[in-house]
């Protein structure tokens, strides 16, 4: 499927800010004991589906008049005392659009530290983040993804 990047990516943007990172409701569940987050606009849907919590994996992705065309899987935990689900939302919020697949590069406020790497472009990608507290890391979470057919 041939899509805008023009048009999608600020549509990424807008459905994370409107999802798991702006704090949205979360929808039925598509599976036994997941939290399910959607957005649309038009065409274009967004659907994130997550299973467990301190240790975690899942999926978000793209459709587009019901087509399927992009997705990134994810699988994190957390690793220590300090973790801070609203210091990573804040991270989340600030996806940059040069490079929209999770947080920014880098993003500091008081103790904690967020720092994200990735490899590739909106196609074809993998990358890594990662959360430190006052020094240590409390938080990791690899993802990939890319166009898919």
């Amino acid at each position: 499927m041939v899509y805008d990047e023009r048009q999608v990516i600020p549509f990424l943007l807008r459905a994370n800010k409107a999802a798991y990172a702006g704090k949205g409701a979360e929808t039925a569940p598509s599976r036994p004991n997941s939290h399910d987050l959607r957005y649309e606009e038009g065409p274009l849907t967004y659907h994130d589906s997550y299973l467990g919590g301190r240790k975690f994996a899942g999926e978000t992705a793209l459709w587009q008049d019901k087509i399927p065309f992009w997705a990134i899987n994810y699988v994190g935990r957390v690793l220590g005392d300090g973790f801070s689900g609203d210091f990573l939302r804040e991270a989340l919020l600030l996806m940059p659009e040069e490079s929209p697949f999770r947080g920014p590069s880098r993003y500091t406020s008081g103790d904690y530290a967020y720092l994200c790497s990735v490899k590739g472009d909106f196609h074809w990608f993998y990358g890594y983040e990662e959360i430190f507290y006052q020094g240590g890391k409390i938080y990791e979470c690899a993802f990939h993804g890319g166009d898919i057919q």
